[in-house]
């Protein structure tokens, strides 16, 4: 299993697919399958149940994709917010951040017609909540990934380095720790 982590916009699920076609495996964007248990888009469950209701179900869709071999998981952007999900991701895979300014990812959520229609608003500043979250999370992220990508690389480029870092992963676990690596591409 390889799991991607990193804020919305940082291009987890165009890695994702890159990685898991490259390796002959199945994709899936985390996002998509919690949206399909629950028959409602992420933005529906922040609006009528919050974010608690959102957190845990997200919890149990995680729950249930760490048991699937051979897949490429391409997380939601605040799944390391808890300390379960953090451990599980480590304990059943290789985690890959993908390490994003705000300048970047900005414009790419401004412009995704996804994240419009899909995505909860930001809910007191965009570009400054954007520095904000992104701040909060970056301790988690760091903490949970067995290596850091530098997002503002090219997708086949990000992928390259992944295949890299995850085959030294799996002949050798214990050469890695959460950020063992580095790319900037």
């Amino acid at each position: 299993m390889i799991y991607l982590i990193g804020y919305r916009g940082c291009g987890k699920s165009t890695v994702g697919r890159e990685l898991a076609a490259r390796l002959g495996w199945r994709f899936l964007d985390a996002d998509s399958v919690l949206e399909d248990v629950a028959d409602k888009t992420i933005a529906q469950i922040f609006a009528t149940e919050g974010e608690t209701a959102f957190r845990d179900l997200e919890t149990q869709v995680l729950r249930d994709l760490t048991t699937k071999p051979k897949h490429v998981i391409a997380t939601g952007g605040g799944v390391v917010l808890r300390a379960e999900n953090r451990e599980r991701l480590m304990a059943n895979g290789y985690v890959a951040w993908l390490d994003a300014t705000p300048e970047l990812v900005w414009p790419r959520i401004q412009t995704d017609p996804l994240t419009a229609e899909r995505r909860p608003t930001l809910t007191t500043g965009g570009f400054r909540e954007v520095v904000e979250l992104m701040a909060a999370r970056e301790p988690l992220y760091r903490m949970t990934a067995h290596a850091r990508f530098d997002a503002a690389a090219s997708p086949d480029a990000i992928a390259n380095a992944i295949l890299v870092a995850w085959s030294g992963f799996t002949t050798s676990p214990s050469s890695f720790g959460a950020s063992g690596s580095s790319f900037s591409g």
